[in-house]
């Protein structure tokens, strides 16, 4: 009863709390781009490219304080810690809640190089959030459809040689891409709908992830396969958070070597396009069994 009567004011104090730390990192990040556009110079981008990313990690501490700012929080991670903030990954995620964007957050800002993403043109236009992605060199894309690329076949790969372009900033700065496979959060609705073949998991999408490592995949040191628990629970793993009442976190991190072989371009060449999806899906059946595994611990914690 007590936690019912307290849950509103978690919800207050954790959302003035994230709220209030994103806009002022953000600005701060933003007042950091300021210079950046005005001065481009390599030499100097890079500097300042370096410093946003300090107060990028900084966001993500604050973020990770969230976790145990109004709750006792345990962080149950298995599976491979020898991860360096030197290095360059591309994180393979599920995706349950937005409460996932948060947990690899608290991941990076311990042991890894701070995430990007791959971001929608039309994203650099919200307030603070788009100024501060396009400082952190964060791509933003411009994909072309079908029909545009049949109207204007000029613009066939363009979209990749724009990516691979902005990309080439992050040689000079270690990175972690993050690719949410499924595409969207896991629902029960969705599942049925999509009519998964897997138990815990919407079907992976192939193309985004393999469109990544065309772009990065020199780059990658090597990929790393992440599934996330939460405890057994009806109400969203955001709201427990929010209110206090998300006690317990389940992660396991696998480490896959970069391979040639999953480097090639998914969207012309049809033999690499099959064996990219049979590369994907046997990991999908691998996570969905790792996460029958983690839900069990969960539901069964070990007695004190």
């Amino acid at each position: 009863m007590l936690t019912l009567l307290l849950a509103p004011f978690r919800v207050i104090i954790n959302f003035i709390f994230g709220a209030l730390a994103t806009a002022i990192i953000g600005i701060l990040v933003i007042l950091v781009g300021l210079p950046k556009l005005l001065l481009p110079i390599p030499a100097v981008q890079r500097g300042l490219s370096t410093f946003a990313n300090a107060l990028f990690r900084l966001w993500g501490y604050a973020m990770s304080m969230m976790f145990r700012l109004t709750q006792p929080m345990h962080w149950h991670i298995h599976g491979d810690a020898q991860l360096h903030r030197d290095r360059w990954y591309m994180i393979l995620c599920n995706h349950r809640s937005w409460v996932d964007i948060l947990v690899l957050m608290h991941l990076a800002s311990r042991n890894m190089p701070m995430p990007r993403f791959f971001l929608k043109q039309q994203l650099f236009w919200i307030p603070i959030i788009g100024l501060g992605c396009w400082t952190l060199d964060m791509p933003f894309m411009k994909r072309y459809s079908r029909e545009q690329i049949a109207r204007k076949p000029q613009l066939k790969g363009r979209d990749i040689a724009t990516t691979q372009k902005k990309c080439a900033k992050f040689r000079h700065i270690p990175t972690t891409v993050i690719n949410f496979c499924e595409g969207t959060r896991f629902t029960p609705e969705k599942h049925q709908r999509k009519n998964s073949s897997f138990k815990h998991l919407l079907p992976p999408k192939a193309g985004g992830t393999a469109f990544t490592l065309q772009t990065m995949g020199e780059q990658f040191d090597a990929i790393l396969d992440i599934t996330i628990v939460y405890p057994s629970d009806k109400r969203p793993a955001v709201w427990l958070l929010l209110s206090g009442q998300l006690r317990d976190i389940y992660v396991n991190v696998e480490t896959i070597p970069m391979q040639s072989e999953l480097i090639g371009d998914y969207f012309n060449d049809a033999e690499f396009k099959d064996s990219f999806q049979r590369w994907l899906n046997q990991r999908w059946q691998h996570k969905d069994e790792v996460y029958e595994k983690l839900i069990s611990r969960a539901d069964n914690p070990p007695q004190q």
